[in-house]
């Protein structure tokens, strides 16, 4: 979902301004390209992860991930071109020849890459709660395989709702604004207009409220094993990385989302056949639901074991606190290496006298 909209939005109707709408293509253009180069970015880390973890459980993550920033990215470019060329045309849809063809495809792909994040966010949730409270399951059933269908199914179901308006033929409709296509809200209303927003509005709630579940199931398991056994270290590191990126990918989706979610639900239902629809409101959950797709690769690209080593000694350096001396493997891996030790009679000069211990055997000087 883009950044579009204008500010003379409101909750009735009110005069348009000309120094307006270039301010709104300025940020509808900046923040497409924000998003763009953020995902580009996020998306090359990961792939590059990928590569290193295909055959190992982090596959199906990464795999997840990945196809989480595709799908913003994809949104950003398809949704702020369309923006973009809508301002072009100074939001005349009637000089548009295809307008009804443009503003279905405009209103779908605003539906369709609103879904697609909250529902692969909660796919990656209940992959790292079944990889870490069922990791024999996880290891045998959800394969890289079987992660690439579950892709698949989440796009397909952000696909179909975001068509049913359109193959039921209750298309979507320009909003007030003029600058971008939702589902219909004024005028002489439906069963069917009234059930497609609370469709969108339920699908998005449910998936998060399944990110917060799994999550806090995982945060619970991890705590518990953390305190009553004592695992592997590099896997325990991994996991802590992959949880912090699902935690903070859930707290982006909930602060973003759920504002636009619970808004229009509530207005859907007020304003059953009254014609009555906030549009200053809307504009403002609709600008915080777009932050979500620019926050959610900079998780990946900031959330990572190497970053967050580096400013954990950063904050070490800057408290000033002394070293802490912990027994390191691989030190001592090293002093164990063959061309380490003295060979021959340099071996036995080197013990001296006065680096004996105390409880040494003494030798025996006589009666």
């Amino acid at each position: 979902m883009s950044r579009n909209g204008t500010a003379r939005e409101g909750c009735g109707p009110s005069n348009s301004s000309s120094n307006q709408t270039p301010l709104s293509v300025r940020d509808t253009v900046i923040s497409m390209s924000v998003g763009m180069l953020s995902n580009m970015l996020a998306l090359l880390i990961l792939a590059k992860a990928y590569r290193r973890f295909r055959l190992k459980t982090r596959a199906s993550f990464l795999l997840f991930a990945s196809s989480l920033v595709t799908t913003n990215f994809l949104g950003h470019f398809i949704n702020g071109s369309l923006a973009v060329y809508v301002y072009s045309v100074d939001m005349n849809w009637a000089a548009l020849v295809h307008r009804h063809v443009l503003c279905d495809f405009f209103g779908a792909s605003m539906v369709f890459f609103g879904l697609s994040p909250l529902l692969l966010g909660s796919a990656m949730a209940a992959e790292r709660c079944f990889g870490v409270t069922r990791p024999l399951f996880h290891s045998a059933s959800l394969t890289s395989r079987h992660a690439k269908k579950l892709v698949g199914l989440a796009w397909l179901l952000a696909a179909s709702i975001a068509l049913l308006p359109i193959l039921s033929g209750r298309s979507y409709e320009v909003q007030r604004s003029q600058s971008w296509c939702f589902f219909r809200q004024e005028g002489a209303r439906q069963w069917l207009d009234v059930f497609l927003p609370l469709l969108f509005t339920g699908v998005g709630l449910l998936s998060l409220a399944v990110s917060i579940l799994c999550n806090a199931v995982t945060g619970v398991t991890l705590l518990r094993s953390k305190l009553h056994s004592r695992r592997s270290c590099k896997r325990t590191s991994q996991h802590l990385e992959m949880i912090c990126q699902v935690l903070a990918i859930m707290l982006v989706s909930c602060v973003c989302w759920a504002p636009l979610l619970v808004t229009v639900t509530i207005q859907t239902i007020q304003s059953q056949g009254q014609g009555h629809w906030c549009y200053s409101r809307m504009l403002l959950v609709v600008r915080m639901a777009a932050c979500n797709q620019i926050l959610d690769p900079w998780v990946y690209i900031l959330l990572r074991r190497a970053v967050m080593k580096k400013l954990f000694l950063v904050t070490h350096g800057c408290c000033r606190m002394g070293p802490v001396n912990k027994w390191n493997p691989s030190n001592l891996k090293g002093t164990m290496r063959p061309g380490n030790f003295p060979r021959g009679g340099a071996y036995c000069t080197h013990l001296e006298a006065g680096s004996l211990p105390m409880t040494a055997i003494k030798p025996v000087t006589g009666p």
